[in-house]
């Protein structure tokens, strides 16, 4: 098994074209769903004017949610994930991070900070093409922050402090005098 982290990647996160697009064509087949059906009826009740107002009120909402996109950037340092960002305040970069839907050249990512907090990540290989599979390997490599491993998973020359001195493993391994045998 690989005891090494995958190199360190930083990655830039903006307003997603595909995930706009995609919201678009949520929000246009529901509301060609409700002209539809006031097609057929012809006479108005108030389950039309629900559906109505609550497809106006998605397109509100997937327009807010687009306009707030998260920007910045998304940091593996080889040891812990972290968002930066010029509207997040740093405290613990330390983020958990899981992949909720793989497209190839799209990922859904959650980034959960200590405090449970989670921030939703749409990333897309155009925005980088050159780092796209740096992150993906980031991403799905298994990693050990190097408080949980223990000294003898580093391989001598990591930037893991002083390496441990080399330790014998049983008594047979002992430099011990052993008496020839007579001829």
């Amino acid at each position: 098994m690989n005891r090494h982290n995958a190199p360190p990647v930083v990655y830039p996160l903006g307003r997603s074209p595909f995930l706009g697009g995609l919201m678009l064509v949520f929000w246009l087949a529901g509301l060609v769903s409700v002209l539809l059906w006031w097609n057929v009826m012809r006479q108005p009740d108030w389950r039309m004017l629900l559906a109505g107002s609550s497809v106006l009120i998605a397109g509100l909402a997937a327009r807010i949610t687009w306009k707030n996109l998260p920007g910045g950037q998304l940091a593996w340092d080889g040891d812990v994930w972290r968002w930066e960002s010029p509207g997040y305040q740093t405290g613990v970069g330390e983020h958990a991070l899981s992949v909720i839907a793989d497209f190839q050249q799209r990922l859904l990512l959650r980034l959960e900070n200590q405090a449970g907090a989670s921030l939703w990540l749409w990333v897309e290989q155009n925005a980088m093409p050159e780092r796209w599979l740096d992150l993906r390997r980031a991403v799905y490599s298994p990693h050990k922050s190097h408080a949980s491993l223990s000294p003898h998973d580093f391989v001598p020359g990591e930037p893991s402090g002083s390496p441990s001195p080399a330790v014998a493993l049983s008594k047979a391994m002992q430099s011990q005098h052993v008496p020839q045998a007579k001829p």
